[in-house]
């Protein structure tokens, strides 16, 4: 017989849906490990809409907590929960009979080989199928017995012989669904119960696909010296489920989860990242085990597939900041066991002057609230037309209250360094080095401008300052700063000698 060339679509005339699980008492915790630099919860979003099912991927995780009502069997029975998230770690899944506490669980299982196109047709190998089949005259109906479904192709077994058809352009019909497969994920449990009736079952479990990140808006006055600050909790669910009128909490903290070896489909290590505090508009913070738990003071809808934004806490105004210009010459640091005796490490040719805004996370500056780990967008004020411009962010780490927090906005435009070296010396036999160094600060600015210039040490340990043109200060073991006041349209230039011996 002829082979028929179609390509098919599927159509069970009977899918047998399990009904809908009421919307029990949620409660949602989740955690994550999501770097705030790289992070972008639409690149989940995408991967699930293209079916490439990455939420494993997701870096962070989720723990619910939902009690559900139950009808309780007599002795032994099997319960069965539909509406689980699809990414569930089966392992963690916890069971309490409320009602009953003289339940147990026999044994459990988490079934989630769903419904697809391809298994419906593994499953109806060997049974009567029903298929129309586009022909240039017009639709042909088949009926036969469906001996194989692979590579694309079909083989249909009728009383007039074998049909060979491509899966291109037909419909197939098939009857009841079939044994096994389900249309969503589903915990299974045995369990033995003294009591019979209407019962309130407490579960949870974690899974994956959960995460979140903080952002905030710092929005800086013209004098630079006073700053709004916003923000906001971007919270990712790609777990396969939707949590209705959930209670929301979220974590801060580098927590620790042990990880399976080798793959890319386990979740990763948890670091934690969370929200803020105050009444109805942000998150309630406190400590909690060393870290920091945020809880939202109202139930919320977490719909699957989604990302949304929740305000982390209420806006702040009038908080003090302080701009910095920074000029590193030479940004490196000594971690060798021998001294770095070779001249050129002295040739450098940065020139750029970073700027840098600084806040201090206290109350006496309207804040003092842990900061979770997040990316600081920071916008001054147009005064031409009033509108917000960018200029600036940078990623800050978990800052505890009364920390301060460092935003680095990129480079200065009109005010450039130099980096000199000027003289080298090194006395092998008395196991001495020394150089000197000339550093230009040209502000080509209308107004004045402070610069902090700081010098790394990075030759040895042990170093001395043997002459400066001004006063420097000494930040850490390897680096020392001058503080430069650059007039308007100026040079300003700072020279130093530093002796190292070992």
């Amino acid at each position: 017989m002829t082979p028929l060339l179609t390509a098919c679509t599927i159509v069970a005339a009977s899918l047998a849906q399990n009904a809908p699980v009421p919307a029990g008492d949620v409660s949602l915790t989740v955690y994550s490990s999501a770097d705030p630099a790289g992070f972008e919860p639409r690149q989940f979003l995408e991967q699930q809409q293209n079916g490439w099912g990455m939420a494993m991927e997701v870096p962070g995780f989720g723990l619910v907590r939902e009690t559900r009502a139950v009808d309780m069997p007599m002795g032994t029975g099997q319960l069965a929960f539909t509406d689980v998230a699809a990414f569930i770690d089966p392992t963690t899944v916890s069971f309490n009979d409320v009602t009953e506490p003289g339940t147990s669980v026999l044994d459990q299982r988490f079934e989630f080989d769903l419904v697809s196109a391809d298994k419906l047709l593994q499953r109806y190998v060997d049974r009567p199928v029903s298929l129309l089949v586009d022909m240039e005259n017009g639709p042909l109906k088949l009926s036969g017995t469906l001996l194989a479904a692979r590579g694309g192709a079909l083989v249909i077994s009728r009383e007039s012989g074998i049909d060979l058809i491509q899966q291109s352009d037909a419909t197939i019909t098939l009857g009841e669904l079939p044994g096994g497969l389900r249309t969503r994920p589903t915990l299974l449990w045995n369990v033995n119960s003294p009591k019979a009736g209407r019962h309130q079952v407490r579960m949870g479990y974690q899974t994956s696909g959960l995460t979140w990140r903080a952002d905030y808006n710092v929005t800086l006055n013209e004098k630079n010296d006073k700053a709004d600050l916003s923000a906001w909790v971007t919270l990712l669910n790609v777990c396969g489920r939707s949590f209705e009128q959930a209670k929301l909490k979220l974590v801060a903290g580098d927590v620790q989860r042990v990880q399976p070896r080798g793959g890319n489909m386990a979740p990763r290590a948890m670091m934690a990242k969370a929200a803020m505090a105050d009444a109805e508009m942000g998150f309630q913070e406190k400590s909690f085990a060393e870290f920091h738990l945020y809880t939202l003071p109202r139930p919320i809808d977490v719909p699957q597939n989604a990302s949304q934004q929740i305000a982390l806490f209420p806006s702040v105004t009038g908080v003090p900041a302080e701009k910095l210009l920074v000029y590193e010459g030479a940004a490196m640091m000594w971690g060798g066991s021998e001294p770095v005796d070779g001249r050129e490490f002295g040739q450098t040719g940065n020139t750029k002057v970073d700027i840098y805004v600084r806040l201090t996370n206290d109350k006496a500056s309207n804040m003092g609230m842990p900061l979770p780990a997040g990316k600081m967008r920071v916008f001054q004020r147009d005064d031409a037309d009033g509108s917000l411009e960018f200029i600036g962010e940078d990623v800050i780490k978990h800052t505890p209250k009364d920390e301060k927090v460092l935003i680095r906005l990129g480079s200065a435009f009109d005010v450039v360094g130099e980096r000199t070296q000027v003289d080298f010396k090194i006395d092998r036999a008395r196991r001495q080095m020394t150089e000197s160094f000339k550093i230009e600060i040209r502000n080509r600015k209308d107004q004045p401008a402070t610069v902090l210039v700081r010098e790394s040490l990075y030759r040895w340990n042990n170093w001395q300052i043997t002459a400066s043109s001004q006063a420097w200060d000494k930040v850490n073991a390897s680096t020392v700063q001058f503080t430069v006041d650059a007039a308007a349209n100026s040079v300003s230039t700072v020279t130093y000698t530093v002796q190292y011996s070992w």
